[in-house]
């Protein structure tokens, strides 16, 4: 399910009336969105080789807490919705015995980031590989996406819906002029209102 919805999207396009447009904009969405959802830095879900912005649950392996910092763990998705369950285990066996109790911990919302509670816990964060397992739910909805989300998504869609005529092309000659078109490239704009919700660990 998409977070941007069909009519947001058309209150970019006032050149469209009615509903015959309505199937390859919705499909076009689901497109644009996931490729905003890649340059963010989520991983693919579900076995798709397609990333998505809306809230599914992850299985999160993180190989160790933040520097210097025992107590506090560096997730590389966000912004979390819920966690169901951390292990912390060297052994990767993530047993019951390795299970953090939720009461130990709080978490940063959209930093992604968890923080065990030192007063209320005798165990801290381990190092190793895959040694710390979260599941936990990530994303957004239509409900809690950030207005720069929503809006970067609709100039996407918009410019490329428009731009169905001349893909594959550099410029078009109307009325004995010729005009360059605008790269078919994710447009500056688009990133710059997206780049401060970009995941932990993304080059920028």
């Amino acid at each position: 399910m998409s977070v941007v919805s069909l009519s947001t999207v058309k209150e970019y396009l006032p050149e469209l009336s009615g509903t015959g447009a309505d199937t390859a904009l919705t499909n076009l969405i689901d497109r644009v969105e996931s490729a905003v959802a890649r340059y963010l830095g989520y991983p693919s879900f579900d076995g798709s080789l397609n990333p998505q912005l809306d809230q599914a649950t992850y299985t999160v392996y993180v190989d160790g807490p933040t520097t210097y910092d025992f107590f506090t763990l560096q997730l590389p998705v966000a912004p979390i919705v819920s966690i169901t369950s951390i292990h912390t285990d060297s052994n990767r066996q993530y047993t019951s015995g390795t299970l953090i109790d939720s009461s130990h911990y709080t978490f940063n919302a959209q930093h992604g980031r968890i923080y065990l509670d030192p007063n209320t816990t005798n165990r801290n964060f381990i190092s190793g590989y895959r040694a710390n397992k979260v599941v936990c739910t990530v994303g957004y909805t239509s409900l809690t996406a950030p207005d720069d989300l929503e809006h970067a998504v609709c100039i996407w869609v918009s410019q490329l819906h428009r731009n169905k005529a001349n893909q594959g092309k550099e410029s078009i000659t109307q009325t004995n002029a010729t005009v360059r078109i605008s790269p078919k490239t994710m447009p500056a704009e688009v990133k710059e209102y997206l780049s401060y919700l970009k995941n932990v660990g993304v080059f920028l």
